[in-house]
């Protein structure tokens, strides 16, 4: 047998073979979610938070119900549900199979609201149950904006009385920056040179015009 010949059927040999199957076709099984679940509990639910449900055409069972002391959530036709030991991937996957199973060719949607406190340079800081999908702007409007001082430019991400990932933009979504529930977000007042900038503007442009005309005038 040639050459050619030998090196033409390794060739067709090594394209028969069948590749693999991506991990990313595989279907999300019972046990990758459980995996799942286990590596992003730092993202859990906690007491205070609040689940927010929307079922198309289902009036009673929308609405938004609070997580109590205990991690539980109570929700129409289900009753309480614990749901501060898995993560909220596997959380709202459970809620949507238990309402799945005496609704049918209907939407379900979860969304889960993080208790955030807003403090610093606004005009009403509290705390406030946030979509995490929000912007860093929405949640100061939440809060009714910043005060005539605030520098939501330099907004800061605060965890157990420590700052995060330095300062964030008003632009930055709260999933981006990894928020918690009971995470902190501070606006700080703009410094004094900031805040007078426009008054030394002023007075120099003023003292600037002075001396042109007076400088006029003597000539």
């Amino acid at each position: 047998m040639s050459t050619a010949c030998v090196r033409f059927l390794a060739m067709l040999a090594v394209l028969t073979v069948p590749l693999p199957t991506p991990a990313a076709a595989q279907p999300l099984t019972d046990a990758r979610l459980a995996t799942a679940s286990r590596d992003t509990l730092t993202d859990a639910l906690r007491p205070g938070d609040v689940v927010r449900l929307r079922v198309w055409r289902e009036p009673d069972l929308t609405g938004e119900f609070a997580v109590d002391e205990t991690g539980a959530v109570v929700l129409p036709k289900i009753g309480p549900m614990h749901v501060t030991t898995d993560s909220p991937m596997l959380v709202k996957s459970q809620i949507i199979a238990s309402y799945s199973k005496f609704l049918s060719h209907t939407a379900i949607d979860v969304t889960f609201l993080r208790r955030i406190q807003v403090l610093g340079a606004v005009r009403q800081p509290g705390v406030y149950p946030i979509d995490p999908t929000m912007t860093i702007s929405d949640v100061l409007a939440v809060a009714g904006g910043t005060t005539r001082d605030g520098d939501p430019e330099h907004v800061e991400l605060r965890r157990d009385g420590k700052r995060l990932f330095g300062a964030i933009s008003d632009k930055s979504l709260l999933s981006d920056s990894r928020v918690r529930s009971g995470d902190q977000i501070y606006v700080p007042e703009r410094s004094w040179m900031r805040r007078k900038s426009g008054f030394l503007v002023g007075v120099a442009l003023s003292a600037a015009v002075t001396a042109v005309v007076t400088r006029a005038i003597r000539h």
